[in-house]
């Protein structure tokens, strides 16, 4: 379920990972090697939260990979 931070409205890990259609896993590896390794936002549990603009961006990368893998 996502939360209201501020006005802004984040997505956990798992809501993140089924709006882009990867697993966990790729998630982290995708995270790793993009923009995000140095931006995190954590809940009050320590869970990661995105932002849509994170998702869209995440997505982005994960056709941007697609499309290289299948050439």
């Amino acid at each position: 379920m996502p939360v209201n931070i501020n006005g802004e409205t984040y997505y956990q890990t798992h809501e993140a990972c089924e709006m882009i259609g990867v697993s966990r896993n790729t998630l982290y590896h995708l995270i790793e090697r993009t923009i995000f390794r140095n931006t995190e936002r954590r809940d009050y549990h320590g869970w990661r939260l995105f932002t849509m603009e994170d998702i869209n961006q995440l997505r982005s990368q994960t056709n941007r990979i697609n499309l290289i893998s299948v050439k």
